[in-house]
C-alpha cells in the first residue's frame, strides 16, 4: 500500500506553536472551563457591563470597575507574563485582556450567579466534580491577589508581583499551579486556574466582551470569527484563509 505524503506544513510554523501554548490546559482547567463558559457569554445584542467601552479603550486609559489600583497593577503584570508580546503576535496587554477580566468580575460569571454555591465544600474532590470553593470568582480573585501579594512580600524582600523578575514570576505561577504554594485564605491553585483560563478567554474571545482588541488574536491564528461563509477553507491544510475576521457585532478587519 502506497504511503501518503504528509500534508504540507502551515505557512507560519510559529503561529501554530503559539496557538498550541494558548490552548494548552492544566489538569484542573476543564472543570473550571465548564463552569465559566456558559456563565459569561451574553446573548447576541447584549454585552457584559463595561465591555463595549473596554473594547475601544487601551489599558492606559481604561478605568477598572471592580479592581482597585493595586489589584489592577497585579492583573496587568500577570496577564503580561502569561501571554507576553513576541515576534509571533501581540501579548495580552495589547489585546486589552485586563479589561476583559475586569468586566467578567461584574458579570454573572464573577458573581457565580447561576452556579450551585451551597455546601458541602470539598477542596480535595476530583476536578470532575467542578468548582468546590465557597467563593465566587470575584471574591476568589480579590482574596487570591491579596494572598499572593503577602506571599511575595514575605519571600521576595518586600517586593510585589509586578516588581519580580520575569523568571521569578513564571516560577511562582508554576508552583501555584503545581500545588507547591499554599495560601491560608484561598486556594492558590484555583486562583491560578481562573487567572490562566480567563486570560486565554480574553485573548481569544469576541471583542464584544472587551478583550481581543481589533480581533488581533484571530488575525494571528487565521480564525474567521463570526463570518458566515468560510467552508471552502475548512480542512485543506494547503489553503490559507485569505479574509480578515468578523466580530459578532459585524465589525470586519
Amino acid at each position: 500500500m502506497k504511503k501518503e505524503n504528509p500534508p504540507p506544513s502551515t505557512p507560519d510554523e510559529k503561529v501554530a506553536s503559539r496557538r498550541g501554548f494558548l490552548f494548552k490546559t492544566i489538569a484542573i482547567v476543564p472543570a473550571a472551563s465548564a463552569l465559566t463558559t456558559a456563565s459569561f457569554v451574553p446573548a447576541i445584542g447584549q454585552t457584559p457591563a463595561g465591555a463595549a467601552a473596554a473594547s475601544g479603550a487601551t489599558n492606559a486609559n481604561f478605568q477598572p470597575r471592580f479592581f482597585n489600583a493595586d489589584e489592577w497593577t497585579f492583573i496587568k503584570a500577570a496577564v503580561d507574563r502569561l501571554i507576553p508580546a513576541d515576534n509571533e503576535g501581540p501579548g495580552a496587554l495589547e489585546l486589552n485582556v485586563p479589561a476583559f477580566i475586569d468586566g467578567q468580575m461584574e458579570s454573572g460569571f464573577g458573581h457565580a450567579s447561576n452556579w450551585y454555591m451551597q455546601g458541602p465544600f470539598k477542596g480535595d474532590a476530583s476536578p470532575l466534580f467542578g468548582y468546590q470553593a465557597s467563593m465566587p470568582p470575584r471574591e476568589l480573585y480579590r482574596s487570591g491577589i491579596a494572598a499572593l501579594t503577602a506571599y511575595c512580600r514575605k519571600n521576595f524582600a518586600g517586593k510585589t508581583f509586578d516588581q519580580l523578575a520575569p523568571n521569578d514570576q513564571e516560577q511562582l505561577f508554576k508552583d501555584m499551579d503545581g500545588g507547591k504554594v499554599q495560601f491560608e485564605s484561598v486556594s492558590a491553585q484555583w486562583f491560578f486556574t481562573f487567572l490562566l483560563q480567563n486570560t486565554k478567554e480574553g485573548y481569544l474571545s469576541d471583542p464584544i466582551h472587551g478583550g481581543n482588541k481589533d480581533m488581533a488574536a484571530w488575525k494571528m491564528i487565521g480564525f474567521p470569527g463570526a463570518r458566515a461563509d468560510f467552508l471552502d477553507f475548512v480542512g485543506p491544510s494547503d489553503k490559507v484563509y485569505p479574509y480578515g475576521p468578523v466580530s459578532i457585532g459585524g465589525k470586519q478587519s
